[in-house]
């Protein structure tokens, strides 16, 4: 085609432009999202490390009797088989069945949980 032009195939600069502005529409939404999980996730896992924390003081009580205390050094024993969360802070409340309770935050939440006798899980 000597001297003709020729037709190059390819996108034009408003098709690009049009593409990379849904692409950030599309991430402005999204981050914000993904902080929210981020925070439900470490939630999340709080609630599940006082859960876990009471399972296990409920089985020391079931061997040894209500009226010994339970804390967290004999619900870590092997025999009860509870692992602390590395980034989750625990507090106990209570030592004994009748009156147990716990407190629970995660380092990188604001949130704090409770954990009643009862096994129910209040955030604070």
């Amino acid at each position: 085609m000597a001297g003709g032009l020729r037709r190059e195939k390819g996108f034009t600069l408003i098709e690009l432009l049009i593409v990379i502005a849904i692409i950030g529409i599309l991430a402005a939404i999204a981050v914000p999202q993904f902080s929210q999980y981020k925070k439900r996730g470490y939630d999340t896992d709080a609630k599940s490390n006082l859960h876990n924390l009471y399972l296990a003081c409920k089985a020391y009580w079931a061997d040894n009797g209500a009226m010994n205390p339970c804390q967290v050094s004999v619900a870590t024993q092997a025999s009860y088989g509870f692992v602390q969360g590395s980034s989750v802070s625990l507090t106990p409340a209570g030592l004994f069945e009748d009156n147990f309770g716990a407190q629970a935050k995660h380092g990188s939440s604001s949130n704090t949980f409770d954990i009643d006798s009862s096994g129910n899980i209040s955030m604070q």
